[in-house]
């Protein structure tokens, strides 16, 4: 295997089928085989009821995103003037900025709830009005810290994100993988991810998982699979984005050899 190359190493990419394209190719042109199997799928709600619920709300003088499945679901609901925009992170910031517009409010470092809410504009939102775009669920710690701050914030939940239904032919596949040793990393990028490949798992593949390290650029993914399996191997990607996740595989892999 040459420096720099994931030739030869299998991948498990558990990503939506349709957000995981850009993390397939990358691993692919890096020389990996990617196994390819979506443990989440996500829709929008139904359109009527977001129109409803947007009409119900005043008008926000931020809008953050949490998500680049969150502007792609929810941007339109935010009006082209008038709001200051948040990106949680470098994917979300993209989203945005490939849909025409600006991103106000952005953490410099870091792509989480914690490093967004040290941004200076996030700080000081007493009296100010925030709309916080996300699924149908997640974190509350962007709400509570700002309502602490003295901010009304609301919620519209554009999106759902829900376990994937597999076939027994598709779990079956997974564990023929896993037991023919061509499984040597899995990426996860969010705890529901996480859960959602958990719960699904084969026996054997549960039982293989602790010694398969996982990718993740989460470190609350790694939190919560420590706390579910003692002593599992997880690497920390610098970042979520396509990139960043592959320079951790070789990373991780290079060490290994």
């Amino acid at each position: 295997m040459s420096r720099g190359s994931l030739s030869g190493i299998g991948v498990l990419v558990t990503r939506p089928e349709e957000r995981a394209r850009e993390l397939t190719q990358a691993i692919e042109k890096a020389g990996g085989r990617v196994v390819s199997f979506p443990v989440l799928d996500i829709e929008t709600r139904d359109k009527t009821i977001l129109d409803e619920e947007q009409a119900a709300l005043p008008a926000p003088d931020i809008a953050i995103f949490v998500s680049s499945n969150a502007v792609r679901f929810g941007l339109e609901y935010i009006p082209a003037s008038g709001a200051k925009i948040a990106a949680i992170g470098p994917t979300t910031r993209s989203a945005i900025e490939a849909a025409g517009r600006t991103v106000d409010i952005y953490p410099v470092h870091g792509f989480d709830s914690e490093h967004l809410l040290q941004e200076p504009d996030l700080l000081e939102v007493n009296g100010k009005v925030i709309r916080i775009i996300r699924a149908d669920s997640g974190r509350e710690l962007l709400a509570t810290t700002l309502r602490d701050r003295g901010a009304r914030v609301d919620y519209l939940s554009a999106y759902r994100r829900l376990p994937k239904r597999h076939s027994d032919d598709e779990l079956d596949e997974l564990e023929r993988a896993w037991r023919a040793e061509e499984i040597h990393y899995v990426t996860i990028m969010s705890v529901a991810s996480f859960d959602s490949l958990w719960s699904v798992l084969p026996d054997y593949c549960r039982a293989a998982l602790p010694a398969t390290p996982l990718v993740t650029p989460s470190e609350r993914v790694i939190q919560t699979a420590s706390e579910r399996i003692p002593g599992i191997q997880a690497i920390l990607a610098p970042g979520p984005q396509a990139g960043d996740m592959v320079r951790a595989l070789i990373t991780a892999l290079e060490n290994t050899t």
